[in-house]
């Protein structure tokens, strides 16, 4: 099956969470486009529910599909975030960040009561790391920020270059947030704990894409022989 078929499967069983009322937290990237494309058939069949996406493209995309939306100022208490992940190991740590929403994707996780992730099982890893982890900056001491960054990086115990993301044209990304991305190619993370806590120790450091602790499952989906085969970490 395809990547577009399993993320698919992932979003359906993710769907089956939802229920009318709910305070739901939207995700940002392709896999979440899934999900947004099933919730929006679901929506205007009758479901009433109110999301709180993570990002404009999020916004954009499920305005597009006839979700109703509100801003985390207004539903500042979440029941469910659904939302894809980069990676994600046995103990539901994950690596978030590749469509550059990781600081909103962060807070409404942290918002919710339950964060349920979906992916393509390719997404489930032993060690994180083998994906950029992307680290959210403030733009002011860039360079400055750069290298403390590195010198944290060193001192958790990984190794790995450091790149400025860049948009396609070749202008620094910014983020959602007027922030730039720094992502660290790092093979492999030891220890994410360690890790998160030497970025925080860094001033210009906004976010960084280790979400620790917030999700509470990962559903996962395989291609069993041309077929959807979906499996759940933890507890949904």
């Amino acid at each position: 099956m395809s990547g577009p078929d399993l993320r698919r499967a992932a979003a359906a069983r993710a769907l089956d969470l939802v229920t009318p009322g709910m305070r739901l937290g939207i995700g940002t990237g392709s896999t979440a486009n899934a999900f947004i494309e099933l919730l929006g058939e679901r929506v205007r069949a009758g479901l009433e529910i109110v999301g709180v996406p993570t990002s404009e493209a999020t916004h954009a995309a499920a305005t597009r599909a006839g979700i109703r939306l509100a801003t985390l100022d207004e539903v500042p208490e979440l029941d469910l975030t659904i939302d894809g992940a980069d990676e994600v190991d046995a103990g539901l740590r994950l690596i978030k960040g590749g469509g550059a929403a990781l600081l909103r994707e962060k807070i409404v996780a942290f918002a919710s009561r339950r964060m349920v992730v979906i992916a393509d099982a390719a997404k489930h890893v032993e060690t994180l790391g083998a994906f950029p982890l992307p680290i959210e900056v403030n733009a002011f001491g860039l360079r400055a920020t750069q290298r403390a960054v590195e010198a944290a990086i060193t001192i958790s115990g990984c190794a790995g270059p450091l790149t400025l993301r860049r948009t396609a044209a070749g202008a620094p990304l910014t983020t959602d947030g007027g922030h730039h991305i720094l992502d660290a190619q790092l093979g492999r993370i030891p220890d994410p704990e360690a890790l998160s806590r030497a970025l925080w120790s860094v001033p210009g450091v906004v976010e960084h894409g280790l979400f620790l602790g917030l999700a509470s499952a990962a559903i996962l989906a395989a291609d069993r022989g041309g077929t959807a085969e979906v499996t759940v970490l933890g507890s949904l």
